[in-house]
């Protein structure tokens, strides 16, 4: 009979761990990031230097170096601890304090001005991660690397969503006549490049040891080597470079002023009225009305060709409809209008008539356009056209409407996005689908309306509509602007709106004149320069008062390569953001990577 034999189970001893040892401590200590406060005051700091260079405060020289602090942390090689998420609290803050004149129209507007900002902060961290990678991957200068990524961005940011183009870099730099006349070329976006350009070169001559004093290197990283021959030799190349690109931008600037042969062509008035907008309510037709043609008497008394009234300030609707449908049949399929409003137009086209008569003027008229086929009603923000000879002539559909103000984006997908709005129900307008031009007396006028003026490639694309349909292809003698800022209550928008319309004029050499609501109406020439604003004759003021610009419109001979060929330089800066974006997914940056700035 077999025995069995019982075993002990072996006994498990856990083994203590082993403390380490100094080489591994020391490895540790090496490869840890830089902690997060250097980081943070960095990007707090371009904030602040961005916030001061628009508008209110305007002080445009600090946007030559507002770009550096973020800079320096593109000069890391070893990214910080959560860097890219302290760029993104400084980008958040910059918006956020600049576009808090968005919260005025409306209450519910909070909300829609911190979805905003949330949004166009995210630009800050891709402007550094891009920019990494183009110069540590891809080897690119910082000198072109930085600029380039900057305006590659704002291009994205002038489609992105309907387009955003407000407080562009270069902006910052509309008193500098000279500097910005490179817009004819390659728009706005080549001041911005010049001015991004600064910032880059500027941020290449600092010393690292600034960098061990901003706690952006780690502590075992503190020490830093002394200043080689080299780094002089290319200190001075790069001071060299950034001298010869804006010696020849400042020099363009002088030429092309001094080619500009202004010759005073119509003369045109802008009535500006002072009407608050609201949701909660709207003035009454009546005052509206009485006080536009007070102002637009006062305009007479001047004399004008041409008077122009703001946006949608002609408070009475012109209802259009197409010919071959009857009366009755728009009432059947549209019962909750009443017919004698497409049929009965008489008493409309009779007051408007005997205003232009009354002037012995031609009128654009900003006024709500409502159509109706056999699909339903259409609305449109528009600006109609009025010849003292012929009476209502042709009329301009705005085309670029603003999300959640004139339509809600996705109404159908995601409704929920209604409460980002202040309206509720059924509201918003149609988009038109091209510029028109009107001409008077041998001069052709190109409106557009509202924000619309904010963004290039729509006021790029009306001249150019314009000249197309013109047998001749005449070029567009001024440019009109029917706005109504009223529901900014006199904050900086007005001026910035003023700012960003200007860049319009020289980017393609023609003359504008704004009519604004509550302000700022102006006539600019083609150089951007503000010829005549309106004032209240005892304040001095040009925002929230009643008053009249009129005077004779500066006409530009000179041709503009940006209206021919439009944005070929910023497609070409976006092509950048491209390659680079790819790059940054399909690869890191070195392993082998030396702790001190570059």
């Amino acid at each position: 009979m077999a025995t069995a034999v019982m075993t002990a189970p072996a006994v498990s001893k856990k083994t203590k761990p082993q403390d380490p040892t100094p080489q591994e401590i020391i490895a540790s200590a090496r490869s840890a990031p830089a902690g997060l406060f250097g980081a943070l005051k960095v990007s707090f700091f371009t904030a602040i230097l961005l916030w001061t260079s628009f508008t209110p405060v305007g002080f445009g020289p600090l946007a030559w170096v507002a770009l550096v602090p973020l800079l320096l942390l593109v000069r890391l090689e070893r990214p910080t601890r959560w860097m890219y998420r302290s760029i993104y609290l400084g980008g958040f803050g910059f918006w956020y304090a600049t576009l808090q004149w968005m919260r005025l129209g409306d209450p519910t507007m909070y909300i829609a001005w911190t979805a905003f900002a949330i949004y166009l902060a995210f630009y800050f961290p891709i402007f550094v991660g891009l920019t990494r990678v183009a110069v540590w991957r891809l080897r690119v200068p910082m000198l072109v690397a930085a600029p380039a990524i900057w305006t590659g961005l704002e291009y994205v940011r002038a489609y992105a969503f309907t387009g955003f183009s407000w407080y562009q870099l270069g902006h910052s730099q509309i008193n500098w006549l000279e500097l910005i006349q490179i817009s004819d070329l390659v728009g706005a976006y080549g001041v911005s490049f010049i001015v991004a350009m600064s910032s880059a070169a500027f941020v290449e001559l600092v010393p690292q040891h600034v960098f061990a004093r901003l706690k952006l290197l780690p502590i075992t990283a503190s020490a830093v080597s002394p200043e080689t021959p080299q780094d002089q030799t290319r200190r001075w190349k790069i001071a060299g470079v950034l001298v010869a690109v804006f010696a020849c931008v400042l020099g363009y600037g002088y030429v092309r002023r001094a080619q500009a042969n202004f010759v005073a062509g119509p003369r045109v008035a802008a009535i500006q009225g002072n009407f608050v907008a609201s949701v909660s309510g709207r003035h009454a037709p009546d005052q509206v009305f009485k006080k536009h043609q007070y102002l637009m008497g006062l305009a007479i008394q001047q004399q004008a060709d041409v008077i122009v009234w703001p946006e949608v300030m002609f408070p009475y609707p012109y209802f259009a409809k197409p010919a071959n449908v009857s009366a009755a049949k728009l009432q059947e399929l549209i019962p909750e209008v009443d017919a004698q409003n497409w049929e009965d137009k008489t008493q409309l086209k009779d007051l408007i008539r005997s205003l232009t008569q009354a002037a012995s003027a031609a009128l654009v008229l900003g006024i709500e356009t409502v159509t109706a086929d056999q699909q339903g009603i259409q609305l449109y923000n528009s600006a109609l056209f009025v010849d003292p000879a012929r009476g209502i002539g042709n009329r301009y559909d705005k085309q670029h409407r603003v999300p959640f103000g004139e339509y809600l984006p996705l109404a159908d997908s995601l409704p929920i996005l209604g409460s980002l709005t202040p309206y509720r129900g059924r509201y918003g307008i149609q988009a038109g689908q091209r510029g028109v031009a009107f001409e008077y007396k041998g001069r052709r006028f190109a409106p557009v309306i509202c924000f619309e003026d904010t963004v290039p490639q729509v006021v790029r694309k009306c001249l150019r509509d314009a000249i197309a349909d013109d047998p001749q292809h005449r070029k567009v003698d001024v440019l009109l602007n029917l706005t109504n800022d009223g529901w900014f209550h006199g904050s900086s928008e007005h001026d910035q709106h003023l700012i960003t319309a200007a860049f319009r004029a020289v980017e393609l050499r023609t003359p504008m004149v704004r009519a604004v609501n509550t302000g700022i109406s102006a006539i600019i020439d083609g150089d951007g320069a503000i010829r005549a604003r309106a004032r209240d004759p005892k304040t001095g003021q040009s925002k929230q008062v009643e008053a009249v610009v009129c005077d004779f419109v500066p006409l530009d001979s000179r041709q503009s390569l940006y209206l021919l060929g439009g944005d070929w330089f910023s497609q070409a800066c976006l092509m950048l953001c491209i390659v680079c974006l790819f790059a940054g997914c399909y690869g890191r940056f070195t392993k082998q990577r030396p702790v001190a700035a570059r």
